[in-house]
């Protein structure tokens, strides 16, 4: 295993980059923000992080006190990953890089469950949901999300709803084009990208409640 790489600094930014600044890291991070997950699921969310690369990083991880290896019972019976009250509170870190980077952020072909996910906790503009009271079940593949507004906020965490308004199903790719790029809900229902059970208003006044930050201009302009 290469050895561990410091700053040797003693700024506690780069404290933070010894712990969590290693390719791989804070992604390993974002994957167990919605809860623990196994090795396998980790590398389904991180398809293009080598086996060995992901186990050492959660190895550096559970080291630095960022997340913690736990087994569950039977019939389980299999090892899980997830943070610890420290490790949670990167969220906030995630959130501002995200809305940071989002100013120059490329076209792509894919986003992941988690991804999306936590892109909709970032990208949720308080200031836009009064009076906004609803629960949207999202349905990505096989995972159930549960997205409530309530008074102005916003969660969103694995788990069925009882009695949703609405409920969104498709591939997360399908609904981040109608959330962030302006793809109509409408067409992406009729083309058969997404489906929508229940109050497709409820669905529709989440459409203007997560802005995508304005875009970088380009260098010289």
């Amino acid at each position: 295993m290469a050895p561990r790489r410091d700053y040797f600094d003693g700024c506690a930014a780069a404290h933070g980059l010894d712990l969590v600044g290693e390719r791989w890291a804070l992604l390993v991070v974002r994957e167990l923000m919605l809860g623990p997950k196994r090795f396998t699921d980790l590398r389904t969310g991180l398809p293009h992080a080598s086996p060995n690369v992901l186990s050492q990083r959660l190895r550096e991880l559970e080291d630095a006190g960022v997340l913690h290896r736990r087994r569950l019972p039977p019939p389980a019976a299999s090892a899980v990953y997830e943070l610890t009250d420290w490790g949670y509170e990167l969220e906030p870190v995630l959130q501002t890089l995200g809305r940071w980077a989002a100013r120059s952020l490329p076209q792509a072909d894919s986003i992941g469950v988690d991804s999306l996910v936590m892109s909709m906790r970032t990208m949720f503009a308080p200031g836009r949901a009064a009076g906004v009271e609803e629960v949207v079940q999202f349905v990505f593949g096989d995972q159930p999300f549960v997205a409530t507004l309530h008074d102005g906020a916003f969660t969103i965490v694995r788990g069925e709803a009882t009695a949703p308004d609405a409920t969104v199903a498709g591939a997360p790719e399908a609904w981040a084009a109608v959330l962030y790029t302006g793809h109509p809900l409408a067409s992406a229902v009729s083309d058969g990208m997404l489906t929508v059970t229940g109050e497709q208003a409820a669905v529709e006044r989440l459409l203007d409640l997560f802005p995508m930050p304005e875009p970088l201009a380009p260098a010289g302009v």
